[in-house]
């Protein structure tokens, strides 16, 4: 864990040491001063209201397996994403679910199931809203010719990718105990305790997948994924004109897309790639200066996380929880996603 820790670590200060190389400080400085203030305000509250929209739309993924609490789903959430950003190797999405589900009284594994299905909705969003850039409107004729034809190729790819996933969801979710058996017994290899328990573990976890066999809830979910993804792009877009980037409104949608690639990297907040995928987007695609772009990356940054980190320390503290004791409940989620079998006992590491 240690080493993993160091890994990340540096790894985040190399990427955003490069995002830094081929910039002037003194401008980029200087950028910062002169963006206008009005704008990144406005900017800030898009980021509040997509917390609220998080929490109420989780609700939906979450009704199929239990009734949840407005209040715990925006805590959770927020205290999730402060994890993001305070712990390495994408803690928060695993804590998210474990806190929700301890202070819920639900499945850890089959609400962590409720994480991933968020994460393929999510995607399919971000690129119908590419798709809408890429094809919908006028504004595409900023995209340079040379580049066209392989943003259009790999959107397609990866709408095929995500559908095929739902796909799949769509099969753990009505056929949970048939997955825990074939997953049983494609594990005779192993000893059998550790066979049955990892089918215990298909079966609880594809349960979490339920949304997909529930029309109403699944649809919820999708139509609120729709309002929160139009309020980052528009959170992006503000902080991009208030340092006079010359970017449509609709131009957020192909940033969100690459900015999603960024946050994908496992550094803690996505240090270095997040800056760097914003950078090449609004170079590439609006003709953003290299020191201009800097200095919005780093702003777009700083709104997105930020305030999220400062309200989840807030709502940690009440919770009587620290970062210490985040990391500690990492180690003890990782395990409580093994449910207990009538075979072999849950292995419960020890915390600090």
């Amino acid at each position: 864990m240690k080493l993993r820790t160091v890994v990340v670590s540096l790894l985040a200060i190399a990427l955003f040491a490069w995002f830094l190389s081929r910039a002037n400080l003194g401008d980029v400085w200087a950028q910062v001063r002169q963006a206008r203030p009005e704008l990144l305000m406005a900017a800030l509250l898009l980021v509040a209201a997509t917390f609220w929209v998080r929490a109420v739309r989780w609700q939906y993924l979450l009704a199929p397996i239990g009734p949840t609490r407005f209040r715990t789903a925006f805590r959770t959430t927020v205290i999730g994403f402060a994890a993001l950003s305070l712990l390495p190797a994408r803690a928060g999405d695993l804590l998210r679910p474990y806190l929700l589900a301890r202070q819920e009284g639900l499945s850890p594994p089959a609400t962590f199931a409720t994480v991933v299905m968020e994460r393929v909705i999510d995607l399919m969003t971000v690129l119908v809203l590419l798709a809408v850039f890429v094809w919908g409107f006028s504004d595409a004729s900023t995209l340079p010719p040379s580049l066209r034809p392989s943003i259009e190729v790999a959107s397609a790819l990866a709408a095929l990718a995500a559908t095929a996933m739902m796909g799949m969801m769509w099969v753990l979710a009505t056929h949970p105990e048939r997955i825990g058996a074939f997953v049983a017994a494609a594990t005779r290899v192993l000893p059998r305790r550790l066979g049955a328990r990892l089918g215990a573990v298909a079966r609880t976890f594809s349960g979490g997948f339920a949304v997909a066999r529930e029309p109403r809830a699944l649809t919820m979910a999708f139509l609120w994924s729709l309002p929160l993804w139009l309020l980052l792009a528009g959170e992006t877009w503000l902080v991009t004109r208030a340092f006079s980037i010359d970017m449509p409104f609709t131009g957020g949608f192909l940033l969100q897309a690459l900015l999603v690639i960024g946050v994908a990297v496992p550094t803690p907040g996505a240090v270095g790639s997040y800056h760097e995928a914003y950078r090449i987007g609004v170079t590439t695609f609006f003709g953003a200066s290299n020191d201009a772009a800097v200095a919005a990356a780093i702003m777009v940054h700083a709104v997105g996380f930020i305030p999220v980190v400062f309200v989840g320390l807030v709502f940690m503290a009440q919770d009587g929880l620290s970062v210490r004791r985040l990391q500690a409940l990492t180690t003890t989620a990782r395990a409580e996603e093994m449910p207990d079998t009538n075979e072999m006992p849950v292995l419960r590491p020890s915390g600090r």
